[in-house]
C-alpha cells in the first residue's frame, strides 16, 4: 500500500509522515499507562482467520473492476450477512493514475446497529494490480494474502465471534467493520517513473476512504474511535506505533498496546514509535473519526520483505500473528 512521498501533518508540522514504501524518522513517545482492569474476551480463533484469508486469496486477485474482484466483494457481503450483521455497499466509480475507471465498492457491516457508542474497525480489500517493487515480476497482480486480506479476515473473524456471543456475553459497545475498496491501486515514483500519475494535486493511494471521507456511511457517523488493520498477517510481524495514530488518537494507541501488553502479545505490539504512514487513516482522521494504524512497520521506516511483491501469498501468512491482533482487537473491545 501506499505510496512513497513525504508529507506534512497540518497539526504537527515537525512530524513527517512516509508512506508505505519508504522510510522516515522514528519519532519517540511514552504511551505506557496504568493497566486497567481486563474484561473477558472471547478466543479469537486463528484458524478461522487463516482460513478466510485464504478464501480471499483463492478468488484471485482482487484488482477493482476484475470478475475476481467482483465476486470476492458478492463473498464479503454474503458472509457478514451471514453472520446476522446489518450490511450496506457503497458502489462508486474512481479513476486510478493510469487514467482507469476503477468500479469500486466500500462495504458497512454494523454489529449491535442500535447501540449508540460504537468503534470503528477499517480495512480494505482490494489488492494491488502489480508487484512493482517484485525483482522478477515487476508487471504481475499480488495475491495480497496480507496486504488485503489478512485485516479483511480479522474483521470477519470479529464479526462472526461477535454475533455468535448471548446477549449476556457482548460488548458494551457496537462495532462497525467498513471494508475499503481501491486503496492499493497507486503510483508509486520510486518504482514506476517509466509511468506518468494523472492524478494530479490529488493522493492516487486510498481511493476507496478518500471517497467514504467525502460520502460517510452511515451519515454523520461518530464512533468513539477507529481501528485500521493493514498488513497484519505475516510471520514475523512487528507493529509499531505509527505517527499519526500517536498524534491523533494517542490514548487509543495507549489503550491498544498496553492491552496486547497485558494479554502476553507485546512480541507483536513493541513499545516503540515510527514515522507516519499514508493509510486510509489519513482520511478517516480528515474525517473526524480518531483512528489508529495496525500496520507491519518498523521503527525504521522499512516494511516487510514482501510488501509490494508476489511474495504477499499464503506463504506468508502466520497464524500466530492473526491470533495476536485478533485477540487484541477483541480484547480491546470488550474493554469498554
Amino acid at each position: 500500500m501506499k505510496n512513497n512521498r513525504i508529507w506534512l501533518a497540518p497539526a504537527l508540522a515537525a512530524l513527517l509522515l512516509v508512506a508505505s514504501c519508504g522510510p522516515d524518522k522514528t519519532q519517540t513517545a511514552d504511551t505506557t499507562a496504568a493497566e486497567p482492569q481486563l474484561a473477558g474476551a472471547p478466543s479469537f480463533n486463528a484458524d478461522s482467520a487463516y482460513t478466510y484469508t485464504a478464501r480471499q486469496v483463492a478468488f484471485g486477485p482482487r484488482v477493482p473492476s476484475s470478475p475476481a474482484h467482483a465476486a470476492t466483494g458478492d463473498w464479503l457481503v454474503g458472509q457478514f450477512k451471514r453472520f446476522g450483521l446489518s450490511v450496506r455497499e457503497q458502489r462508486f466509480e474512481v479513476m486510478a493514475f493510469d487514467g482507469k475507471m476503477l468500479r469500486s465498492r466500500n462495504i458497512v457491516a454494523q454489529f449491535a446497529p442500535q447501540a449508540v457508542r460504537r468503534i470503528a474497525i477499517f480495512t480494505h480489500w482490494d489488492t494491488r494490480p502489480f508487484a512493482d517493487k517484485d525483482k522478477v515480476n515487476k508487471n504481475a497482480p499480488l495475491d495480497g494474502a496480507s496486504d488485503g486480506a489478512s485485516g479483511v479476515a480479522v474483521a470477519l473473524e470479529l464479526a462472526r465471534l461477535l454475533a455468535a456471543q448471548p446477549d449476556s456475553l457482548q460488548p458494551g459497545v457496537g462495532v462497525d467493520f467498513i471494508l475499503f475498496d481501491s486503496e492499493d491501486y497507486g503510483y508509486d515514483s520510486s518504482t514506476q517513473s517509466e509511468l506518468k500519475n494523472q492524478l494530479t494535486g490529488q493522493d492516487s493511494w486510498c481511493l476507496g476512504s478518500q471517497y467514504w471521507a467525502k460520502n460517510m456511511l452511515p451519515a454523520n457517523y461518530k464512533p468513539s474511535y477507529g481501528i485500521l488493520l493493514d498488513m497484519v498477517g505475516g510471520k514475523g510481524a512487528r507493529f509499531s506505533r505509527e505517527g499519526l495514530s500517536r498524534e491523533k488518537a494517542l490514548d487509543v494507541v495507549t489503550k491498544v498496546w498496553n492491552t496486547a501488553a497485558q494479554i502476553g502479545y507485546s512480541d507483536y505490539f513493541p513499545f516503540q514509535d515510527s514515522g507516519g504512514i499514508d493509510d486510509d487513516h489519513v482520511y478517516t482522521n480528515q474525517a473526524g473519526i480518531r483512528t489508529i494504524d495496525i500496520i507491519d512497520f518498523s521503527p525504521a521506516g522499512e516494511f516487510p520483505a514482501y510488501h509490494h511483491t508476489t511474495q504477499d501469498n499464503m506463504s506468508i501468512i502466520d497464524r500466530r500473528t492473526l491470533k495476536a491482533v485478533g485477540q487484541t482487537v477483541l480484547q480491546t473491545i470488550y474493554g469498554e
